[in-house]
């Protein structure tokens, strides 16, 4: 990068931490600290929220997995609009009514202390584990900018966020989050315009989606059933629902988000707004994959996307082979490059059957990059097993350094910075709320003072970060991390959800059923997901399902248990 990239950068980060420590300031309880004394408005809740969703997962994976794959993985978002609405009916009143710090708090009053914790405690895993991720993401941008090894940035960029979140609490999250957002989506209008602009002169926008689209990128809606594709529109509406409704319903990360709204009704058009703006977010940075991927049809792109894996491979004994295999790939992407030509000549002309034949050849030249891309990977793999062999998350990150103007870039790679700090410190923030109130205040120190919370708060923070931070440094293992995520997310948050469901709607089934009801479903969900009888947004279905029909059974059954012993006795 440029000195004009790295002053926009440093700026703009330490504006946004600095904007968000000074509209902090004064926090001395712990009303101020996890929940921002509930004092803001709408638009804030709905910026907060979407920030805490938005990581800098979605802007490298995203791009990454349209690039890869097309642009399916926008299914995996139909559901958010209707979960919206059955939050802002259900949840979001209860949680204001009972004046809860957490979600949890609400089910030992409506079951039982073991139920409370057992919820608490598979939302500190997933959540604790998933925030790994998060950090790990603009690890990878430091990694790439200064080809240094991603365990020192991850440990640089989580220090970061850490000490903020630290001393600001949930008011520094929520302050820095709306500025974030708001730059955000400048950036990615700037991004998507200038990918345009990037490529040649007779290629313009629609020609650029047309090319892709030739090459199965632009396939968004699958309306196929199947159990194992990740994403169709029935997973994404039926399996994307139960996820969403779970993550933004019974996850404290977004719990928090929204309980610091000024009324119910400030929480409720909040969440309403997120629901109806996600989405054509989403389509928009995938957009941006699609056309990055048309810029690389006639731009050579880099053999390998991730530099420092490569540069390690080229310094290697494997220096020959490596040679060898560049040499085939200029020569196999001259040869796709004539094809590319031959078929945006025929698109001009509207000659159906010669775009057909060229739709043809252009996907067999493709596989062949696709070859030699493989044994790139297998020599690195050969070097190194334990080589991050997995670039598609360097991807957008490459094109932005290589491409882009002075300036833009440093913005660019500020909006991936600013998004992961957001979302890492309201999980940081989410994961305290939860120790301190579930676990700490529930059994270890009842009846402390509210200083003496404020400080737990913040060693709790401390040590979630420390936590995050070793997580992080596993994370490359995990391949695209936007899918890691929501995997690791599916695994616990259809049963959480049915035990709040059932919470809710199933009056006389008692704690000791639910209880059960989650320990045999998680066994159930983990063995499917090991033995992958499903694609993953099922896992959330078939969770919460299993919660509710198990916890009613155990209840029918140990009634009549109880019933037949009374007639007994």
């Amino acid at each position: 990068m440029s000195i004009t990239d790295w002053i926009v950068l440093v700026i703009t980060l330490l504006a946004i931490v600095a904007y968000g420590l000074y509209k902090s300031r004064g926090t001395q309880n712990i009303d101020g600290y996890l929940l921002g004394n509930q004092s803001l408005p709408w638009y804030h809740v709905c910026l907060s929220v979407m920030a805490t969703q938005a990581s800098a997962i979605t802007f490298l994976s995203a791009p990454g997995l349209a690039f890869s794959t097309g642009m399916g993985f926008v299914q995996f978002y139909f559901g958010l609009p209707l979960a919206m609405i059955v939050l802002c009916i259900t949840f979001v009143p209860i949680f204001h009514r009972l004046k809860v710090y957490t979600a949890y708090e609400f089910l030992e009053k409506r079951f039982d202390l073991k139920t409370r914790a057992l919820t608490a405690f598979l939302f500190l895993i997933q959540r604790g584990l998933s925030t790994g991720i998060t950090i790990y993401a603009p690890s990878i941008i430091l990694s790439t900018i200064l080809n240094i090894d991603t365990t020192i940035t991850t440990i640089l960029i989580g220090g970061l966020v850490v000490a903020y979140t630290v001393y600001g609490g949930t008011k520094a999250v929520s302050y820095t989050q709306l500025l974030q957002m708001s730059i955000i989506f400048i950036g990615l209008f700037i991004a998507g315009v200038m990918v345009v602009h990037l490529l040649p002169a007779d290629v313009g926008f629609f020609k650029a989606i047309q090319i892709a689209g030739k090459m199965g990128r632009t396939n968004a809606i699958d309306f196929k059933f199947d159990w194992n594709n990740q994403y169709t529109i029935w997973s994404g509406l039926i399996g994307g629902f139960f996820l969403q409704l779970s993550y933004f319903g019974t996850d404290q990360s977004q719990v928090g988000r929204y309980l610091t709204g000024s009324s119910i009704n400030q929480s409720r058009l909040g969440l309403l707004m997120n629901g109806l703006v996600k989405i054509p977010m989403q389509f928009l940075i995938l957009l941006i994959g699609v056309l990055v991927f048309a810029f690389y049809q006639y731009k050579q792109p880099p053999l390998f996307f991730n530099k420092y894996e490569l540069n390690k491979l080229n310094e290697s004994s494997y220096q020959p082979e490596l040679n060898e295999i560049k040499a085939d790939y200029d020569v196999a992407f001259k040869r796709k490059q004539v094809e590319v030509s031959q078929l945006t000549a025929a698109l001009d002309a509207d000659a159906q059957e010669l775009i057909s034949q060229k739709r043809i050849t252009l996907k067999a030249a493709d596989e062949d990059i696709k070859a030699i891309k493989k044994r790139t990977v297998a020599l690195m793999s050969k070097n190194d097993p334990k080589a991050d062999t997995n670039d598609n998350n360097y991807v957008f990150l490459s094109f932005v350094t290589q491409y882009l103007p002075q300036g833009l870039i440093g913005l660019l790679i500020a909006i991936i910075f600013l998004a992961s700090m957001g979302s890492t410190a309201s999980a940081l923030n989410s994961l305290t709320s939860t120790t301190v109130i579930d676990i700490y205040k529930r059994f270890i120190n009842k009846n402390g003072t509210d200083e003496k919370y404020l400080i737990v708060s913040r060693v709790f923070t401390l040590l979630w970060g420390l936590v995050c931070i070793g997580m992080a440094l596993y994370a490359s293992k995990l391949g695209n991390l936007i899918e890691a995520v929501n995997i690791l997310g599916s695994l616990f948050y259809g049963t959480i959800l049915g035990i709040f469901l059932v919470a809710f709607y199933l009056k006389k089934v008692n704690g000791n059923a639910v209880f059960i009801a989650a320990l045999i479903t998680e066994v159930i969900i983990f063995t499917c997901w090991i033995m992958e009888a499903m694609a993953f947004l099922w896992l959330n279905v078939l969770g919460c399902f299993l919660v509710v029909i198990l916890a009613l059974v155990i209840e029918l059954f140990s009634r009549n248990k109880t019933y037949k012993v009374s007639e007994t006795l």
